[in-house]
């Protein structure tokens, strides 16, 4: 587990700490399930992004200030050069930049998520959050599996839904995969 991610676990106890609410408590009112929430917080799985950006707002604070501990401070506008965007969570396999990490109070989590061709040969893992998710596909194929149904997308290719659905992707056709993610 790397200092980044321990970073995040302790962030995430603290704020639970100081209102005083149990891992069970908060699990069950974000809709997570319990097994997998205490397994993100005793560092034996990763938190993902949709779970963070939900812990997030569940506890008013911005999802740029729980992963990296700094607060956001941009309120007009957040310019983010290409290459220049933070890493934010690192799955085996996928990336994730924050495209608007420095914007205060903002209203959805623009990724830029990257699948490697690796995924391919993976089960597919699936996930919920609460909200609703926006994927757009930039480069390469792109498995998405949405509450039991299995999407291929290409380039120009979207899709938008609820992500309380089991969801997860994975890249196709030996290549790597980017897409935008816009998380709600």
């Amino acid at each position: 587990m790397t200092q980044e991610v321990k970073d995040i676990i302790q962030r995430v106890k603290a704020l639970r700490e100081i209102e005083e609410v149990s891992a069970e408590d908060l699990a069950r009112e974000l809709g997570f399930d319990c097994a997998d929430y205490r397994s993100w917080e005793n560092g034996d799985a990763d938190f993902p992004v949709g779970a963070l950006v939900e812990i997030a707002a569940r506890f008013r604070v911005d999802l740029t200030e729980l992963v990296s501990g700094q607060t956001p401070k941009l309120r007009t506008f957040c310019l983010t050069r290409a290459g220049a965007a933070p890493e934010v969570s690192r799955r085996p396999m996928y990336s994730y930049w924050n495209l608007a990490y420095n914007f205060h109070r903002k209203k959805a989590e623009p990724f830029l998520v990257e699948a490697s061709a690796d995924t391919e040969s993976k089960p597919l893992r699936l996930n919920t959050h609460p909200g609703q998710e926006f994927d757009y596909v930039l480069e390469g194929r792109l498995l998405i599996s949405v509450g039991g149904h299995d999407l291929e997308l290409g380039p120009g290719d979207a899709v938008y839904y609820d992500s309380q659905e089991p969801h997860g992707m994975k890249a196709l056709g030996g290549a790597r995969a980017r897409f935008l993610a816009f998380v709600l």
